[in-house]
């Protein structure tokens, strides 16, 4: 699949508000598709909607983006990080000239090594879940 502008949320740890940590920006996929790359992070899930760190097994919203900008929950506040190298093609798709400095920051997002996580590209969805935990350590706070 090519890569895609996405946009990622963070739901773990903010319980039922809408206002995790927000990102637009360009994804990679897997062969397969359930595997999303962003941000030094992988997903597991089924390329949009609900998706689990690889690492932290934290739960993430990821979705296409909307044209209207209504990205977030109708609930949700706070502002939206956007990679700066594609800000130019999300103006372009949502018809803007320019983004409201108060609802997007633009920020660097952090390349994905792949390899990292190879191992768990090609497990079934229930290896992977059952495997994970055996040999993962989570990184201490």
């Amino acid at each position: 699949m090519k890569p895609q502008i996405k946009y990622i949320e963070l739901k773990s740890g903010y319980g039922s508000d809408e206002n995790g940590p927000a990102w637009i920006a360009k994804v990679e996929f897997s062969k397969s598709g359930k595997t999303i790359y962003f941000n030094g992070k992988a997903f597991r899930g089924n390329g949009h909607g609900h998706a689990h760190d690889i690492e932290t097994r934290d739960v993430y919203w990821i979705s296409g983006i909307k044209k209207n900008m209504h990205d977030r929950h109708w609930a949700g506040y706070g502002s939206i990080m956007i990679d700066k190298t594609i800000i130019d093609e999300y103006m372009q798709i949502v018809g803007v000239e320019t983004l409201d400095p108060n609802k997007y920051i633009p920020v660097d997002i952090e390349p994905t090594d792949k390899q990292k996580f190879a191992k768990y590209e090609n497990m079934p969805d229930w290896d992977f879940h059952s495997e994970w935990w055996k040999e993962f350590t989570p990184p201490s706070s």
